[in-house]
């Protein structure tokens, strides 16, 4: 007998279709140096694929189970030649478009390059089924990057001891259903048909800045505030040369994982937020106040967890308020941030200069945005289906120059 997967994970294993293939995908690029070794780079991951037990195990049945399976490493570990940035997003639309072999363990890392100036890249896809952002970077932790002695990131795990009482909760549900549920946003430009591809562009915040841009606004605005408001400077500027800016919201997830659990097998464990995107904004750093007054608000009556509960309670009503709570008038594209490798970390004895991650666009949601930080840069990445948008490195030059004029803006 195998291991049920949990209802959180079976769910979006379930959302897979010829247009959803469920899996995120992690970025790294190297510094220059010698050509990766693929051999080597087997051999490594083979050996520590005992770390994270899921990487052994692959996806049976109607009833979906785990079911232990030794990967066959040259299947899940390949090279792809890429000579500049331009091939190498070719590359990673590519392997974001293709679904992952459910006959084999839900994952694979591809060596891409080198470049012509001697980087190279590391692209990991994970199955959203087998991890969420918190556990897709214990995975590199455990099986990619060399050995580091930093702890695992705390930001976005909770003390199980510190949930408030039921009764609280449910004293709390109607504001929190009104704030998350009742007030729908305008025609999302990226409600659109879903085909299989996907394209891919990338930005970088310097990290050490974006705290100090939060930390100079006057109600202290956090990272994810100062990453909320990149994002929704490079929307409104894209819509705004398109013709037409509607009012958006955005749909940002909230992790639910706990202190003391197996992060390795812990799966998907989060819930979300839906705020206002301030598109009518047109000063960028009052968009950061006018994000984190907001972002303040759901922390303090903790509306993810209170969404959570909500939808495990009321049963199979649940997918109803699933169903209104995934709509294009709801949230018109999700903004994802996970807290990534702290310190310096290699790779085959290479530095590894920046991360980025993408996450699959959805039906109605023709757009996603992800990011990861390092030690030094918060990595944005832009994935969308280009048939339904097109010239994603428009958002990504869009994200630039939001990010400049809010880094100007603060001094």
């Amino acid at each position: 007998m195998g291991e049920p997967l949990s209802a959180d994970d079976a769910r979006i294993l379930a959302l897979e279709s010829d247009a959803v293939r469920g899996h995120a995908l992690k970025l790294l690029l190297l510094e220059p140096g010698a050509v990766l070794d693929l051999d080597a780079v087997r051999a490594s991951v083979l050996s520590r694929l005992g770390a994270f037990p899921r990487a052994r195990q692959r996806v049976v049945g109607s009833s979906p189970e785990w079911e232990d399976a030794e990967p066959e490493i040259a299947a899940h570990v390949r090279r792809f030649p890429a000579a500049d940035p331009a091939e190498l997003r070719a590359v990673v639309g590519q392997l974001m478009s293709e679904p992952l072999d459910r006959s084999r363990p839900l994952w694979t890392l591809d060596l891409i390059g080198p470049l012509a100036d001697g980087r190279e890249a590391l692209a990991i896809r994970l199955h959203h089924a087998m991890a969420d952002g918190i556990t897709a970077v214990r995975f590199l932790d455990a099986v990619v990057f060399e050995p580091h002695d930093a702890p695992a990131h705390a930001v976005g795990i909770r003390d199980p001891d510190a949930r408030p009482s039921r009764w609280r909760e449910w004293e709390r549900m109607p504001l929190t259903l009104a704030r998350e549920l009742g007030h729908p946003g305008g025609r999302s430009p990226f409600d659109r048909p879903l085909t299989a591809r996907r394209a891919l562009a990338f930005a970088d915040v310097p990290l050490a800045e974006a705290h100090a841009v939060g930390a100079s606004r006057s109600a202290h605005a956090t990272v994810n505030d100062v990453l909320l408001a990149v994002v929704g400077g490079a929307v409104r500027r894209v819509l705004e040369r398109r013709g037409h800016v509607p009012h958006l919201n955005v749909q940002v997830p909230v992790s639910l994982h706990e202190a003391g659990e197996d992060a390795t097998t812990a799966g998907n464990r989060d819930s979300f937020v839906d705020i206002d995107l301030c598109l009518a904004e047109t000063d960028d750093l009052r968009r950061v106040d006018l994000l984190s007054a907001q972002t303040r608000e759901r922390k303090r009556d903790r509306d993810a967890r209170s969404l959570d509960e909500l939808f495990r309670a009321v049963g199979p009503m649940g997918n109803v308020l699933r169903g209104l709570a995934d709509g294009p008038r709801a949230f018109a594209l999700s903004v994802s941030n996970v807290p990534g490798p702290r310190v310096p970390v290699a790779v085959s004895g290479r530095r590894v200069t920046h991360v980025y991650t993408s996450s699959e666009p959805a039906p109605h949601h023709a757009l996603r945005v992800a990011a990861i930080s390092n030690d030094r840069w918060l990595g944005v990445g832009f994935c969308v289906d280009p048939v339904a948008v097109p010239d994603v490195e428009a958002f990504a030059d869009a994200a630039h120059d939001a990010w400049e004029a809010l880094r100007g803006g603060a001094g």
